[in-house]
Formats: structure tokens, C-alpha cells, sequence
């Protein structure tokens, strides 16, 4: 199985990485685009009984390492 997980920063915390592809995005001309949040994309193989049970691992994993849920929130998606 695979568990693609989506990490991104909270509603309300600062993204300066975010404002700068927004600033290089205007630079270039893309002038429609409204606002600009980056987050990053794990893509996991794992090895589990059922989807759930591999949701239910993958979450554990987000809470303890992958995602700073101070600052981030996450979504879990598992595909066969």
C-alpha cells in the first residue's frame, strides 16, 4: 500500500516561502494568483493488514515525526 501524506502549515501562521513564490509568481506575470501556502508531500510504502490499519499507523507516524502539529496540520491519503 501507499500513504500519501500532505503536510501544511496552519491557517494563521506565517509563510514566507509561500510569500516569496507568490512575490516571483506576480514578477513572472501570473498575476491572478491570490495567495501562496507551500507545504511538502510524503509518500510512504507500507506494509499493512487493511486501510485502516495503515491510516491509523501513518497518522501515528504524523503525530510523532512527520508533522509539527504545533504549526502544521496533515491529511492522510491511502491508495492500493
Amino acid at each position: 500500500m501507499k500513504a500519501i501524506v500532505n503536510v501544511y502549515l496552519k491557517e494563521g501562521v506565517l509563510d514566507p516561502q509561500g510569500k516569496a513564490v507568490h512575490h516571483a509568481l506576480g514578477a513572472l506575470g501570473f498575476e491572478d494568483v491570490e495567495n501562496v501556502r507551500v507545504g511538502k508531500q510524503i509518500v510512504l510504502d507500507i506494509k499493512a493488514d487493511s486501510m485502516k490499519a495503515a491510516e491509523k499507523e501513518v497518522e501515528k507516524m504524523c503525530e510523532t515525526l512527520l508533522a509539527n502539529t504545533v504549526i502544521e496540520d496533515y491529511s492522510i491519503e491511502i491508495v492500493q
